[in-house]
Order: structure tokens, then sequence, then C-alpha cells
């Protein structure tokens, strides 16, 4: 797997809205299409300053790319509001682009999009949303 760019790591791990931080290092995804139950996320990379003041060092930054557990939705695949574990099921649109949503490691299948890290999570392996994604680690 090539190495994702320090840079954008950098970026986003510094910035004051991770929201825009992971939507800039993505850029563009309109030609991009994501298949099935499939739910495209950008990997949340917590600030490099805690909000004690304590800056992480960079490799604990970087670890983020591999250990986080949460995602910004980036683009979901058509049949990813109807699944579940159960078979179709009528949920809502819980997986809504831009929401942040969490989920175990070891469901994600990691990909790089623009050099940013990101993962590709089935629509049934999401395990909840919330408004924060530093309420999750």
């Amino acid at each position: 797997m090539p190495v994702v760019s320090a840079n954008k790591i950098e970026t986003i791990s510094q910035a004051a809205d991770p929201k825009k931080a992971i939507l800039a290092a993505v850029g563009d995804l309109s030609k991009l299409e994501v298949f099935s139950d499939l739910v495209l996320v950008g990997t949340f990379i917590r600030n490099e300053r805690t909000a004690g003041g304590i800056i992480r060092p960079s490799d604990n930054v970087k670890e983020d790319e591999y250990q986080g557990k949460v995602g910004l939705v980036l683009k979901t695949g058509p049949q990813a509001s109807m699944l579940t574990d159960s078979g179709m099921s009528d949920l809502g649109n819980n997986a809504q682009v831009g929401s942040w949503v969490v989920y175990a490691i070891k469901d994600g299948w990691p990909v790089q999009i623009n050099g940013t890290p990101c993962r590709f999570v089935p629509y049934s392996k999401l395990r909840m949303r919330i408004t924060d994604p530093n309420l999750v680690f």
C-alpha cells in the first residue's frame, strides 16, 4: 500500500474544522462510484494538540490512520440505506454524506483517495452516528 501523504495527515490533524479538512483533502469525488451497500468514509485524524495542550508525537498522530474508529461519510452505494445483517429494511438514511460515523476497524477496507486515508465500510457494520468525532476513540 502506498504511503499516505504526511502533509495530508498533518493538515487534517491541525485543522480547526476536521470535516472541511477531510473534504478538501479528498477533493472532487464526482468521478467515483461506490457499489452495493458500501459506505466510503474519510478517516478522522485527531488533532495533534490535545484539549490539555499536549502536542502528540507525529507517530501517534499517524497511527490514527490505522486505528481510527470514526469517519466522515463521503459517499454511499445505492443499497447502503436498505441493508442490515438480517436483510432488507427501511432504516432511513442513517449514513448521510457529511455525517460522522463509528465502525470497528476490522470491518473497514483501507483505501486512499487522492492520498487521503479512507475506508470502505459495509452499511450494516456502521455502529452509530455522532455529532463530534472527538467523542470516540
